[in-house]
């Protein structure tokens, strides 16, 4: 894969100011819809959990409602878990594996945790099958106080009264060809910075907290997604995406001081999946199906421990 030398944003060496972001926002093309693809699921879901509103993404003359479902009988003394997905719009099976997750297994867990799942955390985004909100702001680099994304803000506000409560975390994620092509270049063109290239490993692999490792549960989930899809190997520094390997499959970022969504609950037990959906090793289908099989492993590994 070949990238651009620069993006045809800006000018090299200087940051995005307000026309930037504006000729950015307008070569932004809604492809798919929200309210089809992810509110219609959850109407469907809503005899089954608990559905809220936990505030709306607003943006000129658009506006979109955010949803979270929740266990129908939250029981105090049961290990909460949440699962988020679509911190990144443009990333398909973090969506599609929360909501399938949702239909095919949360119903099994009814009783033995108290689980929360946030299937789209940014609308906008998804619409536009883009990493970034509206305001060219990466939501996963935003959840601190004050964040400057709508999307992460809200987030926050939706967990900030069961700090405490939570035993996990899994917030799903995808690592795509268009990182290459077309988002890192952009965001080193938004930045000022020079775009240094960057190798896209070919599997699923997990992001650990460097404050907080958690080594088995990570194991856990690894053993469960690779009966589904291939696992990420090194690369040729023998890390993945200029990180070092903890494990097969497992590196480590600094959650809080990085404004990632795994850190906002202050869980035990926190990850980031990452799955390659360009593979042609892989299908969209299964990729949905490993997004679930980390879920469902997760939850299995807290309820393990007793």
């Amino acid at each position: 894969m070949t990238a651009p030398a620069f993006y045809p944003i800006g000018t090299p060496g200087q940051p995005w100011g307000p026309a930037e972001v504006s000729a950015w926002r307008a070569r932004q093309v809604r492809q798919r819809g929200y309210a089809d693809d992810v509110l219609g699921v959850v109407d469907r879901l809503r005899s089954r959990f608990e559905v809220s509103a936990y505030g709306d993404v607003a943006y000129q003359d658009e506006r979109y409602p955010l949803v979270a479902l929740r266990s129908r009988t939250w029981r105090p003394g049961l290990p909460g878990v949440l699962v988020t997905g679509g911190v990144h719009g443009y990333e398909t099976s973090g969506v599609h594996g929360a909501l399938c997750f949702l239909d095919q297994h949360a119903e099994a867990y009814e009783g033995r945790v108290n689980l929360l799942v946030v299937p789209c955390v940014s609308p906008w985004a998804y619409e536009r099958i883009h990493r970034w909100n509206f305001d060219a702001i990466d939501p996963n680099r935003s959840f601190r106080e004050p964040s400057p994304a709508q999307e992460s803000a809200a987030l926050m506000r939706l967990v900030a009264p069961l700090k405490g409560q939570f035993a996990a975390h899994i917030d799903l994620h995808e690592t795509t060809d268009s990182d290459e092509s077309e988002f890192r270049p952009a965001k080193a063109a938004r930045d000022g910075e020079a775009f240094a290239p960057c190798t896209i490993p070919d599997g699923f692999y997990l992001v650990d907290d460097t404050r907080n490792p958690q080594p088995e549960f990570q194991r856990a989930i690894i053993a469960a997604v690779e009966r589904i899809t291939h696992i990420a190997p090194a690369d040729a520094q023998g890390g993945i995406i200029g990180s070092p390997l903890f494990a097969r499959g497992v590196i480590r970022y600094e959650l809080k001081a990085l404004g990632l969504c795994a850190g906002i609950t202050g869980a035990r037990y926190t990850t980031t999946t990452e799955v390659y959906p360009d593979s042609p090793y892989t299908t969209p289908e299964q990729c949905n199906a490993a997004q679930v099989a980390a879920v469902c492993a997760a939850i299995d590994f807290v309820l393990a421990l007793g």
